[in-house]
């Protein structure tokens, strides 16, 4: 049998990319999908690339409303939401120096904020026996320049991993975090061949991810099969951050 058969998804930030694929394996693995994007374009596309088993809802990951929203176009539809993944994300460059307080606040608001209340929003709906995944990335535990605001958005993820985990855990429900290395995705693919083989020569395994390994390893950690798993952080790196 399939890990999520006849349960119900919820996917911020699924339209595309590491998100789309998410929503795309949750769906081959038996659940019906809902998934979130700021574009009306991109979240009917990637609806219709899943086909029958998704459903699109345009949300804004950095308005609550919009947020609260999505949850109830869920649960007018379904009882519950059985597997919450919170990914939506935004990754720009710039140095300590050049940080403005409009850069720190648009990473803060969509990585961070996001994610928070993309969480209260949906708990209501949530069971014990539910799960919920952070999509993080090493990045919390390495200094890249001109990524200090990134890096530390996804070190606020984890940190709340944890203490989601505490707090959560009485009711049923479980946290963790999937935190990919660099992966092959459309914004990699636009980056020069020299900046991907240095890259990939930093690498262990020799090659980045392909956004379809990040999606099943989060599919793992919301089925019944990481029943005894919580507030761990799982690496989808190729080695690159733990040796």
């Amino acid at each position: 049998m399939a890990m999520m058969t006849d349960k119900t998804a919820l996917v911020i930030g699924g339209a595309k990319g590491i998100g789309l694929a998410i929503a795309r394996r949750l769906a081959e693995e038996g659940a019906h999908v809902f998934l979130t994007g700021r574009s009306a374009d991109e979240v009917d596309a990637a609806a219709a690339a899943i086909g029958g088993a998704a459903t699109g809802i345009v949300a804004d990951a950095s308005v609550a409303a919009d947020l609260a929203r999505a949850v109830r176009a869920v649960t007018d539809r379904h009882e519950r939401i059985d597997a919450l993944v919170l990914n939506a994300g935004i990754s720009e460059a710039a140095t300590v120096e050049e940080e403005d307080a409009t850069f720190f606040d648009r990473h803060f608001a969509i990585n961070v904020r996001g994610a928070l209340f993309g969480l209260q929003a949906a708990l209501g709906a949530m069971r014990a026996g539910s799960a919920v995944v952070l999509v993080g990335s090493i990045a919390d535990q390495i200094g890249t320049p001109g990524r200090g605001a990134y890096s530390a958005t996804k070190a606020a993820l984890r940190s709340y991993a944890r203490t989601w985990t505490s707090e959560l855990a009485p009711r049923g429900i479980r946290v963790n975090v999937v935190s990919p290395g660099p992966t092959d995705t459309a914004m990699m693919a636009a980056a020069s061949q020299e900046l991907r083989d240095a890259i990939m020569a930093r690498i262990p395994l020799g090659r980045m991810a392909r956004p379809e390994e990040v999606a099943a390893a989060t599919a793992f950690l919301l089925s019944d099969a990481a029943s005894y798993i919580a507030g761990a952080e799982l690496c989808v790196d190729g080695g690159l951050a733990q040796v």
